[in-house]
C-alpha cells in the first residue's frame, strides 16, 4: 500500500511524512525528489531545458511508478510518499500505473487555509543559504494559482485533511488514524495488468451524424485512445471490441462491427508491441450518443473530433493507425499496416 501525502507546495507535506513512517509500522519513505534530482545528472541539458518542471518528463512520471514498485517489492509494507501533483493527468498516469502493479494508493491532501500556507512558505529556511531559500520561497508561492485551481478535484479525490492549526507532528497523527481506521479509500483507479508479451488489442470507431469520430481520455494513460482494450484468450477480436464499447461507454453495438486495418505494433520497451486491430462500428444517433456513461475510474471523458483535431489529440502512432483506417473506411477495403504503415 502506498500513503500518498499530496498538497501546495509548503504545505508540510515532507515534516509530514517523515513523521509517518513512526507512526504506521513497517513503512518506508520515499520522495520522488530524488528521482527528479537524478534526471537532473543523467539528462542532456537541452531536454532539461525543454520543460520548467521534471514532472513534466514522462520519464520521470514512469520512474516514479518503477521505483515505488520495486521498493515495495522490496521491503514490503507500506509505502509514503509526500509528492505534489496538481496536474490531474499526471495523478491519473502515476496511480494508474500503480494500480496496473495491484498496488492500492491512499491519497491525502494536506488542506491548511491559503493565509496559513502563505505564512508558512514565507517562514521556510531550510537550506541555510538565503538565496536559495528566497528561490524555494518564491517558487511555491508562484505554484499558489496552480494549487488553487486544482483544489476542485483534489478535494475530491484526496482524503483532505485540514492542517491550519496543526504542527507537522499532529498531522501526522491525524493521517495515521485515519489510515488505520480505513478511512481513506483505496483509489479508484483501475488499469488491467501490463502486459509481460505481445497483446491483441480491438479498437472501434464511433461515428456521429456529421462523421466525426469518437475519442476517449483514459485515466491511467496520457493522450485520448479510441473505444476498445485487450482482446481476451479465447475472445474473437471483433466481439472484444463490442465488449470494450459496452463496459466503457454503455452502449450495447446492434451488428459486429467491420474490421479496417491490422496494425503490427513494434516492441518498444517497456512495451511488447503485438497486433492492434480496428473496425468500424457505424453511426451512432443523437440519441444514442446522449446514453453514453463512462466509467469514472478508467475514463475521464469523451468527444467526437475530426481527423484534423484528432491530430492534436492522439499520440503519432495512434493517429497514423486513424488515418490509415478512415482511408479504409472511405475506400470499402481492409488495410494491412506494419508500425503505422501500409504494407502490401
Amino acid at each position: 500500500m502506498i500513503v500518498w501525502i499530496n498538497g501546495g507546495f509548503g504545505a508540510g507535506k515532507s515534516s509530514t511524512a517523515r513523521e509517518l513512517v513512526d507512526l504506521i509500522p513497517n513503512s518506508t519513505l520515499y520522495d520522488p525528489e530524488l528521482t527528479g534530482g537524478g534526471l537532473r545528472r543523467l539528462l542532456p541539458a537541452k531536454r532539461l531545458a525543454e520543460v520548467e518542471d521534471y514532472q513534466d518528463l514522462p520519464i520521470w512520471r514512469r520512474l516514479v511508478v518503477d521505483t515505488a514498485a520495486a521498493l515495495l517489492a522490496e521491503v514490503g509494507g507500506v509505502l509514503v510518499v509526500p509528492m505534489t501533483l496538481l496536474r490531474q493527468e499526471y495523478r491519473d498516469e502515476i496511480f494508474g500505473g500503480l494500480a496496473a502493479r495491484r498496488i492500492d494508493v491512499r491519497h491525502v491532501l494536506l488542506a491548511p487555509e491559503e493565509t496559513i500556507l502563505r505564512q508558512r512558505i514565507d517562514n521556510r529556511a531550510e537550506y541555510g543559504d538565503p538565496e536559495v531559500d528566497a528561490r524555494v520561497r518564491e517558487w511555491c508561492h508562484r505554484h499558489l494559482p496552480s494549487y488553487r485551481a486544482a483544489l476542485d478535484w483534489l478535494a475530491h479525490d484526496a482524503y483532505a485533511l485540514d492542517t491550519s492549526a496543526l504542527t507537522a507532528t499532529e498531522a501526522a497523527r491525524a493521517v495515521a488514524d485515519a489510515v488505520r481506521a480505513d478511512r481513506i479509500a483505496p483509489c479508484g483507479i483501475v488499469q488491467t495488468p501490463e502486459p509481460t508479451g505481445e497483446t491483441l488489442a480491438a479498437g472501434v470507431l464511433l461515428f456521429d451524424e456529421q462523421d466525426r469520430f469518437l475519442l476517449v481520455d483514459p485515466t491511467y494513460k496520457p493522450g485520448w485512445e479510441f473505444p476498445g482494450g485487450v482482446v481476451e484468450p479465447g475472445e474473437p477480436p471483433a466481439r472484444a471490441g463490442m465488449r470494450e464499447v459496452a463496459e466503457e461507454l454503455g452502449l450495447e453495438l446492434d451488428a459486429v462491427p467491420r474490421l479496417l486495418l491490422v496494425d503490427w505494433e513494434r516492441p518498444k520497451p517497456p512495451g511488447y508491441g503485438g497486433l492492434r486491430l480496428l473496425f468500424d462500428g457505424g453511426t451512432l444517433r443523437t440519441a444514442d450518443a446522449e446514453r453514453l456513461r463512462l466509467p469514472g475510474a478508467e475514463l475521464r471523458g469523451w468527444r467526437f473530433v475530426t481527423e484534423e483535431e484528432a491530430a492534436e489529440l492522439l499520440p503519432p502512432v495512434r493517429y497514423r493507425r486513424l488515418h490509415w483506417a478512415l482511408r479504409a473506411r472511405e475506400r470499402g477495403t481492409v488495410l494491412n499496416l506494419e508500425a503505422g504503415d501500409p504494407v502490401g
